[in-house]
């Protein structure tokens, strides 16, 4: 069992992407501290692709971006964690989201930033995840197989790909007339509260981690208090 206490002030998250990721998932996040919904605030964004529209859209909000490819030549993986640490350290991050972050987290992160980094993922895990299942490949495999209900889970981050204790779950109906495009539409939406939320919950409220199993502090409320 481990208690990851919350931070009632303002905590500091890093955002990491791959490629050209679209990054509307972290424009939530940015909307969400902005409307005052969200004491966490997104310091900085880290992509593996200078072309990158969640890169841009950090870079708008006067958000600070960094590129940093495991794909450089003569980088190893120990070399590409170091890196990606020196950075989230020099900054003060308290956590960690990937929004379409795909790759494998290396080692030295998740040991540093245990049960405070996110992942997003487009279907009700366990189902339909691991490597490879990414994007529409996920909602394709979610028609082929039949299933009435799919959804959007963030879970915390471990050492394989989405096997991490779930946070927060949304579900969204699965329409017989259904195409990968138009289910991806509907779940996106979904995964915009999902990760708020779980980013609420994990980096503010705090959690405590039973096992496999997140369980979320309750909340006080103002009325709680009043005389």
């Amino acid at each position: 069992m481990q208690q990851i206490s919350g931070n009632p002030t303002a905590p500091r998250l890093a955002v990491l992407v791959s490629g050209h990721a679209r990054g509307s998932n972290l424009q939530a996040l940015i909307d969400a501290h902005a409307a005052g919904e969200l004491l966490t605030s997104v310091v900085l964004v880290i992509g593996t692709h200078s072309e990158s529209a969640a890169l841009e859209r950090a870079r708008c909000k006067g958000i600070d971006t960094l590129v940093i490819s495991p794909m450089k030549p003569g980088r190893t993986e120990t070399e590409y964690g170091d890196t990606l640490l020196q950075a989230l350290s020099r900054r003060n991050v308290d956590g960690v989201c990937l929004l379409g972050y795909m790759r494998r987290l290396p080692l030295t992160i998740v040991a540093q930033f245990r049960n405070r980094i996110l992942n997003i993922h487009p279907s009700l895990l366990p189902l339909f995840g691991g490597q490879g299942m990414y994007g529409l490949n996920v909602h394709a495999a979610v028609i082929d197989a039949g299933v009435k209900v799919t959804g959007a889970t963030v879970h915390l981050v471990d050492e394989d790909y989405d096997t991490g204790p779930i946070v927060v779950q949304q579900v969204v109906a699965v329409n017989d007339d259904d195409t990968p495009e138009t289910l991806a539409k509907r779940v996106l939406e979904c995964e915009h509260k999902a990760i708020v939320e779980a980013v609420r919950l994990v980096m503010e409220t705090g959690i405590e981690v039973v096992g496999r199993r997140v369980i979320t502090k309750p909340t006080t409320t103002s009325q709680e208090h009043a005389p």
